[in-house]
């Protein structure tokens, strides 16, 4: 039953005091920090702040219960929302309905790949994930989150470009003309906050008191201010046209919504009743095609018409003296009127008769009380094919950063760690969450140290963070109406300060420059390649297998003779005479398909130079394995050496060496007589094979330099 049900492993510990008090207490503290954070990551995801809250009820309640690990601590990370919103931006703008959707669509097909994957007890597969892919993704990812964070922290927000980088840029250049103070002092203080308490008293729960202080300090200052008002307040005829074409599309896109639901009802009867190659089946499905091409039309139209109404900066003129409210476009004012000050923007339209306007910072705002319903997700075919390859990314780079931890853990507390349970745990917690409007959550490596230093003992401490989610959204959410969104960027930032590291990267070029390459190489490409991230772990993944491969085609081959202290020692490295008649060759790498022509060109490289050659002994002790061109290969090489006259002698096997020979039959074409337990009953053989006392005299008995037979 704790295979099926790890937590009754630790539940029984709860009856102590001692441990319930300290899982208590770890618990709280951890949500703490989980609550302005989840709502940090969530809005990197591209989702509204309180999605975060979502994904930080359920999945850290459900991973505990069902993962191996008692401390690791689960819930929205910044690397996985990074990923969230790379694979959704192609099939929704963000934040809207459908990308809610498909966020929580992605999150049950990531959950799905987990669980599917610890059933199967493939755990292993995310060793093809090398730390220097690890390492360069990681350092990359860390700056593309950050980065993304700049139009919150400037108070800009400009269209997203083709790459991350150019996006970068334009924030960059609408900051320095038309950055928002208010908004960067808000930040400022938040990261002054933050580093500050981390420095002088990392105790204190920094990121709180962070956003304590800013949502007060917003609340008092009048941070957000905010207007509603009717289209015809707007002076302009060119912005009032636009609005009315918004309600315009509002409404095509209701009746069109409709008809795509109509249309989808009478394919699917006619394809119950007339069969798929019905003419009035494929009449119905041109029908439902083209009603959600033209839906889908009206809602891009929609959205970009929207942004473009968000992008204009307007003035306010108040009412005065039986004059209305006014808003004009910056710059537009007629002379002798006097505005409200500051720039405002079109935040949202509420109706036909509303439109809400802004100015000021960015806030939070209304954050429905309650808990999340219990919903389906929605499956959508067409956006399941294309969230494939992505859900499969993030479920394996959430498990590996997750595994990671716990091991880092279990290494602390000396408890015993499933990787493919904590796999199982990983996807019930996505699964679970996912039907209840979740997105992707995994290992939080800050919040789990958290948990530790804490003195949380069980897997209990996360329940108790769950619940403490639970009472924050059941009572507290009015408070967080206020919390700046620049408090919030200013989170993401201090969290992934951590993540850029420049040393570990350092010591894999000294390790092995083949990996150093390879960890500078997926730092590059994420980075140019951003947002789509996949494929710079994709591409860094391929490198680094190439590479392997590249560095076991040519292992290193060396000519063995006798050297001072009785060992057997590379002829070139330490100047040895060799046998003209014996050749002692070692391979150091397992004998496959990819090496094997290389072997074989290095024996008849080293044949040719001895034209006495009478015997090769091969020492195997470095080959791990061979496969079934490697030992069609000896074969062959045995059978051409014996046309020369020479016998191959085969020394110090591994088993499994041997049991493929056997299992093939190859062992008989090549003479069980041939395979020595060691090199010296191999020579003992060719000597008594060579007569004449051929020992006596032969280097490979006895150390002769080449200076010395020089």
């Amino acid at each position: 039953m704790s295979k099926l049900l790890p937590f009754l492993s630790w539940i029984g510990e709860l009856r102590h005091p001692a441990t319930l008090r300290a899982d208590l207490l770890a618990g709280l503290t951890v949500a703490l920090v989980l609550i302005p954070q989840s709502m940090a990551y969530a809005q990197l995801a591209g989702l509204p702040a309180y999605y975060g809250l979502y994904a930080a009820f359920l999945p850290p309640i459900v991973s505990a219960l069902f993962g191996s690990s008692r401390q690791l601590a689960n819930g929205p990370v910044a690397v996985v929302s990074l990923m969230t919103a790379a694979a959704l931006e192609p099939l929704a703008s963000t934040g809207s309905e459908g990308y809610i959707a498909y966020a929580i669509l992605l999150a049950l097909l990531v959950g799905l790949f987990q669980i599917t994957l610890g059933l199967l007890r493939l755990g292993v597969l995310v060793n093809f994930l090398s730390h220097p892919v690890v390492l360069g993704f990681t350092n990359a990812a860390a700056i593309i989150i950050a980065s993304s964070q700049l139009g919150k922290i400037l108070g800009v927000s400009v269209d997203k470009a083709e790459h991350h980088y150019e996006t970068v840029w334009n924030t960059l250049l609408a900051g320095l003309s038309d950055g928002h103070l208010p908004t960067l002092a808000m930040a400022t203080l938040a990261f002054c906050i933050m580093i500050g308490l981390r420095k002088f008293n990392p105790r204190l729960p920094g990121v709180l008191i962070a956003v304590v202080i800013t949502t007060a300090v917003s609340w008092l200052w009048g941070y957000e201010q905010r207007r509603q008002v009717s289209p015809e307040h707007i002076a302009n005829p060119e912005v009032q046209l636009l609005v009315q074409e918004q309600f315009q599309l509002r409404k095509e896109i209701g009746i069109f919504q409709k008809r795509k639901l109509m249309t989808e009802h009478d394919y699917r009867v006619a394809l119950e009743k007339f069969g798929e190659d019905s003419p009035k089946t494929l009449s119905a499905l041109h029908a439902r095609d083209i009603s959600a091409s033209t839906l889908q039309q009206k809602l891009q139209q929609h959205q970009d018409d929207l942004k473009e109404l968000r992008n204009l900066h307007f003035e306010l003129v108040p009412a005065a003296d039986n004059n209305e409210t006014k808003l004009y476009l910056r710059d537009n004012v007629p002379a002798g009127l006097e505005t409200l000050g500051g720039i405002w923007r079109l935040r949202n339209i509420i109706d036909e008769r509303e439109l809400l306007v802004t100015s000021g910072g960015a806030v939070v705002g209304h954050v429905p009380g309650g808990l999340p319903d219990f919903r389906a997700p929605l499956f959508d075919w067409n956006a399941i094919t294309q969230l494939l390859s992505a859900a499969l990314t993030i479920a394996l780079i959430g498990f590996m950063e997750a595994i990671a931890i716990a091991r880092n853990m279990a290494t602390r507390t000396r408890q015993r760690l499933d990787a493919n349970q904590e796999l199982v745990g990983q996807g019930m917690a996505n699964i679970v969450g996912s039907l209840f409007q979740s997105y992707a959550v995994a290992g939080s490596f800050s919040r789990s140290a958290v948990n530790i230093g804490a003195g949380a003992r069980t897997g209990f401490s996360s329940v108790v963070t769950g619940l403490v989610v639970v009472v924050a959204l059941l009572w507290l959410t009015p408070l967080l109406y206020h919390l700046p969104q620049a408090t919030l960027a200013a989170v993401i930032m201090v969290a992934v300060m951590g993540l850029v590291r420049i040393e570990p990267v350092r010591h894999a070029w000294k390790a092995h420059k083949h990996d150093g390459f390879v960890a500078i190489i997926t730092f590059l490409l994420t980075l140019l390649l951003a947002p789509h991230l996949d494929k710079g772990i994709l591409i860094g993944v391929g490198l680094s297998l190439g590479l392997y491969l590249y560095r076991t085609m040519k292992p290193r081959v060396a000519v063995l003779s006798r050297y001072r202290d009785g060992s057997l020692r590379d002829i070139t490295v330490h100047k040895l005479k060799t046998c003209d008649n014996i050749s002692v060759i070692r391979f150091d790498g397992s004998l496959y398909f990819a090496n094997t022509g290389y072997f074989e060109d290095k024996i008849l490289e080293k044949v040719s130079l001895y034209p006495d050659l009478k015997f090769v002994i091969v020492d195997a002790g470095g080959i791990n394995q061979i496969d079934a061109t490697g030992e069609e290969m000896l074969v062959e090489l045995s059978k051409r050496l014996s046309e020369s006259g020479i016998e191959l002698l085969i020394a110090r096997m591994k088993r499994q060496f041997m049991d493929t020979l056997r299992r093939t039959g190859d062992i008989d074409c090549l003479g069980e007589e041939r395979f020595f337990a060691r090199v010296q009953n191999a020579l003992d053989y060719a000597w008594e094979k060579l007569g004449n006392d051929h020992a006596a005299s032969c280097p490979l008995r006895t150390y002769v330099s080449t200076e010395q037979s020089g």
